[in-house]
């Protein structure tokens, strides 16, 4: 490691930390995670995977993997820098993140790293907008932390259950399958969405039951016709009460139609009926809106 000098922590988790810091041949900024293990336990099957799926994928909105460094039971992935992640980036300029080109800028750029692991049969399984990267100068959005994703196997095979943030989990997986496929992305860029636009959590709680009780109330109560066999997946007393759906005008102020148009299908009950990325980036809210190249 003495070939990069450390210039100070920018993140520390379960995962292990991120430092900022520079390389020390030409100058180059990077991020630097590092993951400690023991001897016993080898190296964490998240960094493996992590590791494996960033060597295989290039995409302007995919954070890039350097070189991977080993060490004194340690491993650490050297990153492209970036100067922000989208919570925090939101936060120290909520003013001008409320601008409407602005904000499908943001959601294209989002949509297209979500399209191009979705097109290599990859789930990233946990979007948030903390494992979003941008950078204050030319303001991409990268997807970062792909720790908890998946390859696709054909046929599907179970995957693990209740994965990823728990408030942009999609009602399949909060309701315990291991079937679910690219759709629960979908569900969670359409909470990034509503709360890159509104700045605040469209769905919060702390169990499934919770959440399943919220959406509910937000979108309405799924049935058959909404969902085939949602009766006999859903907690009884979550079906008890019929909530009907509300507007997604009201679900998001101030998003002009045709954004409304594309978050009402992004947020469905049912997986099939979710748009997929593809879909989306083609849809009329992103008119005149150009790819990163």
């Amino acid at each position: 490691m003495d070939e990069y000098e450390y210039l100070k922590k920018i993140g520390e988790g379960s995962y292990g930390t991120v430092h900022k810091c520079r390389k020390s041949v030409n100058g180059e900024i990077v991020a630097i995670k590092t993951i400690l293990f023991y001897d016993y336990e080898g190296v964490p099957r998240s960094v493996m995977r992590e590791t494996n799926l960033l060597k295989q994928m290039d995409h302007p909105n995919i954070v890039k993997l350097l070189e991977v460094l080993t060490a004194n039971n340690k491993v650490s992935l050297v990153l492209e820098y970036a100067d922000y992640d989208l919570q925090k980036f939101i936060l120290s300029d909520p003013a001008n993140t409320r601008d409407p080109h602005f904000i499908k800028r943001l959601l294209h750029d989002i949509l297209s790293g979500v399209q191009y692991c979705h097109r290599n049969r990859i789930i990233h399984r946990d979007l948030k907008l903390e494992n979003l990267l941008i950078n204050s100068q030319d303001k991409i959005v990268k997807l970062a932390d792909f720790g908890l994703s998946r390859t696709i196997d054909t046929p599907l095979g179970p995957l693990t259950k209740q994965v990823g943030n728990l408030n942009h989990m999609a009602p399949e997986a909060l309701l315990g399958s291991a079937q679910y496929s690219t759709p629960i992305d979908i569900w969670a860029v359409g909470c990034m969405f509503v709360e890159i636009v509104t700045h605040q959590d469209l769905f919060a709680g702390f169990s499934s039951s919770i959440l399943l009780a919220k959406i509910a109330r937000t979108i309405g109560t799924p049935d058959e016709q909404i969902w085939p066999g949602v009766t006999a997946m859903f907690p009884p007393n979550v079906m008890r009460q019929q909530f009907p759906p509300k507007d997604f005008a009201e679900i998001a102020p101030g998003l002009e139609p045709a954004g409304i148009n594309l978050l009402s299908r992004m947020l469905r009950w049912n997986p099939s009926e979710r748009i997929t990325a593809a879909e989306a980036l083609a849809h009329e809210y992103f008119d005149g809106i150009q790819p990163r190249t």
